[in-house]
C-alpha cells in the first residue's frame, strides 16, 4: 500500500527502494497505489524502484514538474507530461516489458468523476494504457491536469476517494498488509467520520476532487484507523502494519528544492530498514 501526495511521494519512494534492495520484492503478491503512489507501485513491480527514488531529487524537484506560475496561464501546476514522457521515457526509462511480465499484481486506484468513488482501473495491458492509467490516478483539474478518459469513464486522482486502499486490500483477501506513509503520523489527523465542510463539497461539484483534496491530512483518518485499532471490524483477521517517516524534511506536495526532497528519499529508506529490523513490522 503506497502513499502518495505529489512530492511527498519521495518518502515512500525511498521505502520501496529499501525493500527492493534487500530482496523483498519477490515476497509481495500485490501492491496498491494512487496519485504519485501509483507511479511508485508500477516502478516497484517493474524492478525500477531505484530509478523512481532517484527521480524525485534529480528530475521532479524542478520547475519542469512543479510550477505555480502555470496557473496564470490556466495550465496545471504539476506536469504529468514531464513525469510520463520525459522522466519515464528519457531520464529514468520505465522498463515496460518488465512491468507487463511482473508476477506482482499492481492495483492502480483512480476516482470516477461521475460519483467521486474510487475503483481499481482495469484494462492496463500495454505501455500506452499504463501511461493513461497512471495519468488518470494522478489527474486533478487545475492542479495536475484534466480528468482522463479510460474504458468509457472519466477519472481523477485516486487519493480523492481512497488515500490508502487498506480496506479494499483486506476485502480482496489480503492477510498481511504493509502501508508506506508519505508523512509522519504526527502530521495526520486521524479523526474518523468528520464531514467535509460545505465549501469543499461545493468545490467538488465545480472541479471534481479539488474540494476533497483541500482537506489534506484529514482524509487519512478512516484508512489509518484500520492499522491503529486492533478491534476494527474491517480488519477481518489481517495483520496490518505501517511504516512512517521517522522525521519530516520540509518536503510538501509542491516542493521543488532538491535538498529536502533528496533528504525525504533518504529518510524513507532509513525508516523502512529500521522498521524491518524491529517489531514495527511483525510479519517480516
Amino acid at each position: 500500500m503506497v502513499g502518495g501526495g505529489g512530492m511527498r511521494g519521495a518518502y515512500p519512494a525511498g521505502m520501496l527502494d529499501a525493500l527492493d534492495s534487500i530482496g523483498l520484492r519477490d515476497a509481495v503478491d500485490e501492491v496498491y497505489g494512487a496519485s504519485s503512489g501509483s507511479f511508485l507501485a508500477a516502478c516497484f513491480a517493474a524492478g525500477h524502484a531505484g530509478g523512481a527514488a532517484a527521480s524525485f531529487p534529480e528530475d521532479l524537484a524542478s520547475r519542469a514538474f512543479v510550477d505555480l506560475r502555470r496557473l496564470a496561464g490556466r495550465r496545471p501546476v504539476l506536469s504529468l507530461d514531464h513525469l510520463l514522457d520525459h522522466v519515464l521515457g528519457v531520464t529514468k526509462p520505465m522498463p515496460w516489458a518488465a512491468l507487463l511480465a511482473s508476477p506482482l499484481r499492481v492495483r492502480i486506484v483512480a476516482t470516477a468523476v461521475d460519483d467521486l468513488r474510487p475503483r481499481v482501473l482495469g484494462g492496463l495491458t500495454d505501455p500506452e494504457s499504463w501511461r493513461r492509467g497512471l495519468r488518470a490516478s494522478a489527474a486533478i483539474p487545475l492542479f495536475a491536469g484534466p480528468a482522463v478518459e479510460h474504458q468509457g469513464r472519466r477519472w481523477v486522482d485516486g487519493s480523492i476517494g481512497e488515500p490508502l486502499a487498506l480496506a479494499r486490500a483486506v476485502r480482496g483477501g489480503a492477510t498481511h498488509v504493509l502501508v508506506l506513509l508519505s508523512r509522519p503520523t504526527a502530521e495526520l489527523r486521524l479523526d474518523v467520520g468528520v464531514r467535509m465542510p460545505w465549501w469543499a463539497r461545493a468545490l467538488d461539484r465545480c472541479i471534481p476532487g479539488l474540494g476533497t483534496l483541500s482537506q489534506g491530512e484529514g482524509r487519512y483518518g478512516a484508512d489509518l484507523a484500520l492499522v491503529t485499532d486492533l478491534e476494527h471490524p474491517e480488519r477481518r483477521g489481517a495483520l496490518l502494519a505501517a511504516i512512517e517517516p521517522y522525521t519530516g524534511t520540509g518536503t510538501g506536495a509542491l516542493t521543488v528544492d532538491p535538498g529536502p526532497v533528496g533528504d525525504a528519499v533518504r529518510v524513507g529508506r532509513e525508516s523502512a530498514l529500521a522498521a524491518l529490523a524491529s517489531d514495527a513490522v511483525p510479519y517480516r
